[in-house]
């Protein structure tokens, strides 16, 4: 048998599912975007999108809710300078989109100096191979979907009888997008995203902690055997013991030390949002003008990769049709560029880095991370944390927030250990890291040879809308942070 190349099988598979039900062709498309064309716009777009979802929920044994949705619909967008009009309908009909179309051409505005050139010769766009475009719901039927989640409560009850409530949570989803640009470019995904978490409940004597893991990407759920499970439920299950036994934490302005793997969320809030280009074509983050500078201490070099196979925030294109790239933000401490969107790089005469992301057809898209890393470094995480006379050592975070602008960020350990003269003392409850992305990246004096990702739980918010992102880091010891705590 004869395969096709797996870009011009997934633009066949958009074809299939996005326009041909509908009655809609590469005319049709053509002439939507003609109808934009009318008024000087300088970019315009059509973005069509089906996404299936299912959820299932088990609690105390029984499942607690399940669901399955199904979303269509296409985004139509013109730019003309800084200006974007945008309207979208979960109609696919060649009226609603020819509609929609005439809507947005009244962007134009007197003293635009060009028009974009619609209708040019089409062509496909390159592409990534990062994934199997496999729909994952179908690859377990409802019975075996909800015996995993039982299987789940089971080992995680079996484990210790101090584990009083457990809630398991699988979903899967099958995303297929098409996006037709005025240049004549056609690029489409077909995206398979899964997930599966376990939370539990920890009692003895009046005190009740909880602990959480979870994971997933974009694969289809036979990827959770039960050594993947046992992973989820052992973490979650020592979490919640380990917080059993934690003490007010320490207050102050001191040395802290992150743990590999999801703790690269503060890397993510407090310096990946400050590197997406709308906030620095604006003028509005703390690294605006910097390219070239030294933004960091030696040693820290920072990445955003959308190429990574498999991973929860990698994308064969972005949502504008872009490649996606494995972009270095900052390498041995200097600012290399931004992460950008098609609106963005073109008002900031650079390339787009396939960054483009928007949440769904009804969103317009704005530059976003993908995976956000620290490459790692030479010394051992035991060296690292042996280091610390008197610190925290804080292995999971829970949620944060950053100002862009001022780069100050606040934090949440949900799992931490206060050091003395290197050894752990006693694990902590309540401790919250304070400081400020720029100043924090240049305090870091050793950066670990473990680099380690997610596990696939990440999601980012940005403007109201939602996407899967992926973060991952080594250990690192940063000087001067503060933290705040209850003790």
């Amino acid at each position: 048998m004869i395969s096709r190349e797996p870009t011009i099988e997934r633009l066949a598979a958009a074809q299939a599912a996005l326009l041909e039900p509908y009655g809609l062709t590469e005319a049709t498309l053509a002439r939507a975007l003609a109808l934009i064309g009318e008024h000087r716009v300088d970019d315009a777009d059509l973005y069509f999108q089906t996404t299936r979802h299912e959820g299932w929920s088990l609690e105390e044994g029984i499942v607690k809710s399940g669901s399955f949705s199904i979303d269509q619909g296409v985004g139509v967008r013109a730019i003309a300078g800084e200006k974007t009009a945008f309207a979208y309908s979960d109609d696919l009909s060649e009226a609603s989109l020819l509609d929609a179309a005439r809507t947005v051409r009244t962007i134009a505005a007197a003293g635009q100096q060009r028009r974009v050139r619609v209708g040019a010769t089409r062509k496909v766009a390159p592409s990534r191979a990062l994934y199997a475009p496999a729909d994952p719901i179908g690859t377990l039927d409802s019975a075996a979907k909800v015996a995993l989640l039982e299987r789940m409560e089971k080992m995680a009850r079996a484990k210790d009888p101090r584990i009083v409530q457990v809630m398991a949570g699988i979903s899967a989803e099958h995303d297929v997008v098409l996006v037709a640009r005025a240049d004549g470019t056609r690029a489409a995904d077909v995206r398979p995203l899964v997930r599966l978490n376990v939370t539990v409940i920890a009692e003895s004597g009046q005190r009740r902690e909880v602990g959480y893991a979870g994971g997933g990407g974009r694969y289809g759920l036979a990827h959770f055997t039960d050594e993947v499970v046992r992973s989820y439920v052992d973490e979650a299950v020592a979490s919640a013991l380990m917080n059993l036994e934690s003490r007010p934490a320490p207050a102050g302005e001191m040395s802290v030390v992150l743990g590999p793997g999801w703790p690269g969320v503060l890397l993510h809030e407090a310096v990946g949002h400050g590197l997406e280009g709308d906030f620095n074509r604006k003028g509005s983050s703390a690294f605006s003008g910097r390219v070239g500078q030294r933004v960091a201490a030696k040693g820290v070099t920072v990445l955003d990769d959308g190429t990574m196979p498999d991973r929860r925030g990698s994308l064969n294109v972005d949502d504008e049709g872009h490649v996606t790239q494995r972009n270095v933000l900052i390498e041995d401490g200097i600012l290399k560029g931004y992460i950008q969107d098609r609106l963005n790089a073109r008002l900031m005469r650079v390339a787009p880095t396939g960054n483009g992301r928007r949440e769904s057809y009804a969103h317009v898209p704005m530059p976003r991370m993908t995976n956000t890393y620290m490459l790692g470094g030479s010394r051992s995480s035991q060296e690292i944390v042996a280091s610390l006379k008197r610190g925290l050592y804080a292995t999971n975070f829970g949620g944060g927030q950053v100002d862009i602008t001022s780069g100050k960020f606040v934090f949440s350990a949900s799992q931490a250990w206060w050091v003395e003269n290197g050894q752990l003392l006693y694990p902590v409850k309540g401790a919250t890291i304070v400081g400020n992305g720029p100043q924090a990246l240049k305090r870091v004096t050793m950066i670990g040879n473990d680099l380690k990702l997610d596990t696939g739980v990440g999601v980012c918010g940005k403007e109201g809308q939602s996407v899967p992102v992926g973060v991952g880091q080594p250990t690192l010891r940063i000087e001067g942070l503060t933290v705040g705590g209850t003790a």
